[in-house]
């Protein structure tokens, strides 16, 4: 048996929704798609937590050394999934170590997850005075912006963490988000512009090929298994699949279809990717448009 056909299963989705008997329901999307089984919660880290929270019991640590502790189990608890108690820990490092850069970083992905847009860039900007070398600030901080409305700043980021690693696709796919909020046609240009310098040998050169018209949405999904061999590399490569897919129908103004996908992202269960942590920001705001 190969590896596809353990993990790929078929799903009908009828806008994921819930469906009803009535024949004048309007069903939004029905289409094919593999599936992943949703990873479990991963028993080491459940471990690590429990060898942390003894540790800090101690009454022998230096404030330092608490802050260490702290923020290693902030992580883990954000590996979780858990993230208020991720949240709690991480304050609770800084507060005794305020000079512990990563903190900020991780601090500011929550407060744009809580929309919290202001004290997000000034917990990136506070990641960059400390080290101006943290790449991946300007990655959230750009995150944080583009959610924050600010596409044009969004864009000045995201072309700072791409010049870091220009073959990378999930930059170039990040910057083209940004970009085609501000100007499509010059978005659409960049995206391909960018798209000469990626590495085909990695998966992710496909999400650009997706974008760029170079390959169906079905060809796209057909191939989501090649090359996996795992069932968690496989949910993670899904999580990032369908976050991407459902940015494209967005932009399309398909809704719903861009709503189905999001839940998909979430029902990976990849807490630590930042696809499946914005997957949850875009079903609130899509949720308080339709409210407005």
């Amino acid at each position: 048996m190969t590896l596809k056909s353990i993990f790929i299963l078929p799903l009908v989705i009828l806008g994921l929704t819930g469906c009803q008997s009535s024949p004048n329901t309007n069903v939004q999307h029905v289409v094919n798609v593999p599936l992943s089984i949703p990873l479990a919660a991963n028993f080491r880290n459940e471990i690590a937590i429990a060898r942390y929270s003894e540790l800090l019991n101690a009454s022998d640590l230096q404030e330092e050394q608490k802050a260490q502790l702290y923020y290693n189990r902030g992580m883990l608890y954000d590996s979780l999934g858990l993230s208020t108690l991720a949240r709690i820990d991480f304050n609770r490092a800084v507060k005794m170590k305020p000079d512990l850069a990563e903190v900020y970083n991780f601090l500011g992905i929550h407060h744009t997850l809580s929309q919290e847009y202001g004290q997000a860039y000034e917990m990136f900007d506070t990641v960059l005075e400390l080290n101006e070398e943290h790449e991946y600030a300007y990655l959230n901080r750009g995150i944080a912006l583009y959610y924050g409305e600010r596409p044009r700043l969004a864009s000045q980021d995201f072309s700072a963490f791409l010049a870091r690693s220009p073959q990378d696709a999930y930059r170039v796919m990040w910057l083209y988000l940004a970009q085609s909020q501000v100007n499509k046609q010059l978005a659409d240009r960049q995206l391909k512009e960018n798209s000469q310098a990626l590495n085909y040998e990695e998966w992710a050169s496909q999400l650009v090929q997706l974008y760029l018209g170079e390959i169906t949405e079905g060809q796209f999904l057909s191939q989501l298994g090649e090359g996996v061999s795992s069932q968690q590399e496989y949910a993670e490569r899904l999580c990032e699949a369908y976050f991407y897919l459902a940015k494209s129908y967005q932009a399309r103004g398909e809704q719903q279809v861009a709503i189905d996908f999001f839940k998909l992202v979430l029902a990976t269960n990849v807490y630590e990717f930042v696809e499946h942590k914005y997957a949850r920001l875009e079903l609130d705001l899509l949720a308080a448009d339709e409210a407005g």
